[in-house]
């Protein structure tokens, strides 16, 4: 399925070549489908990054975190695994895709929450089409961009068209958006079509001003929720290493109460963290930042799957 890596598992997992037996796994896709022009290989050891951001912590799994107020793991009958990074191709977005796709579905086969490491913000199409065939999704994309581009140059897959593609999956029939801002990949028409398929757009700013509760009331009691983290979402000062950093975003907190609201009402069936970029992380607070969020959706899933 996987590369298992050398370096350390990602904290509160283990490292295995199968997610059987387990009840989340990570694994990294540091490629989906390239544009002409523009360089994926940017993201290549983003996942990595995240797992290397954390080593030390992995020694202190046990101890309180008052992020989560108590243990990441509190349940010693909860296991995740890290199944390491797919063999992924820079040039290859047909075969990525189909990678991508593949290894989501059968973590879900094998009983397991799957937890995906990006790579660029086309790496959640073949993710979100893994989970087809199982109960209805609600999509929670927290990014800058809604990413609703039907094309761009000629690449119907690409980084621009994520909940494009995203709403013609029929298992999935909600979509949420939160954290959009600036200039982004959307124009008046993008934006029209989203509105009126129904998906949910909540900007930064609104959210900066209103809080977010307006973003959790679309999300419905006890459904399943896939929630698809662009890094850029957060703002610049926090998450300079994105491959479009720009001000007025999210906070950390802002973005780990979202994730901890939506735990609370429904079920988390997935989480993917894209678009890190690590040569712009010069001192590694970044992957820092990046890799705690991770943590707390992993402790979220632990808190659901040993309630």
């Amino acid at each position: 399925m996987a590369t298992v890596p050398k370096i350390p598992a990602f904290i509160g997992t283990k490292s295995a070549r199968t997610a059987k037996g387990a009840n989340a796994a990570v694994f990294g896709a540091n490629h989906g489908t390239p544009y002409k022009g523009i360089d994926n290989r940017i993201h290549t050891k983003a996942a990595d990054s995240f797992r290397l951001a954390v080593k030390d912590d992995a020694l202190w799994v046990d101890h309180w975190d008052f992020d989560l107020d108590g243990p990441m793991l509190p349940d010693s009958h909860f296991k995740a695994v890290d199944l390491g990074n797919l063999a992924t191709k820079s040039a290859d977005g047909r075969g990525n895709r189909k990678l991508i796709e593949n290894t989501t579905r059968t973590i879900l086969k094998e009983g397991a929450v799957p937890i995906m490491f990006g790579g660029d913000d086309s790496v959640p199409i073949p993710f979100m089409a893994g989970f087809s065939g199982g109960p209805p999704l609600t999509i929670l994309q927290i990014d800058a961009h809604i990413d609703w581009r039907e094309e761009r140059y000629g690449e119907r897959y690409g980084f621009s068209s994520t909940m494009r593609r995203a709403s013609e999956q029929p298992h999935v029939w909600r979509i949420v958006q939160a954290g959009a801002r600036g200039i982004g990949s959307a124009r008046k028409a993008e934006v029209d079509i989203a509105h009126d398929w129904g998906a949910h757009i909540i900007t930064s700013r609104q959210i900066h001003h209103s809080g977010i509760n307006q973003i959790l009331e679309h999300i419905e009691p006890d459904s399943s929720c896939l929630i698809s983290l662009d890094l850029d979402a957060l703002d610049s000062s926090a998450m300079p290493a994105v491959a479009y950093p720009s001000p007025g975003g999210l906070s950390y907190v802002q973005v780990t109460d979202l994730i901890a609201g939506v735990a609370a009402k429904a079920k988390i069936a997935g989480f993917a963290m894209v678009e890190f970029v690590p040569k712009r992380d010069t001192n590694g607070t970044a992957a820092f930042t990046a890799a705690r969020i991770a943590g707390q959706v992993i402790g979220h899933i632990a808190r659901q799957r040993t309630a």
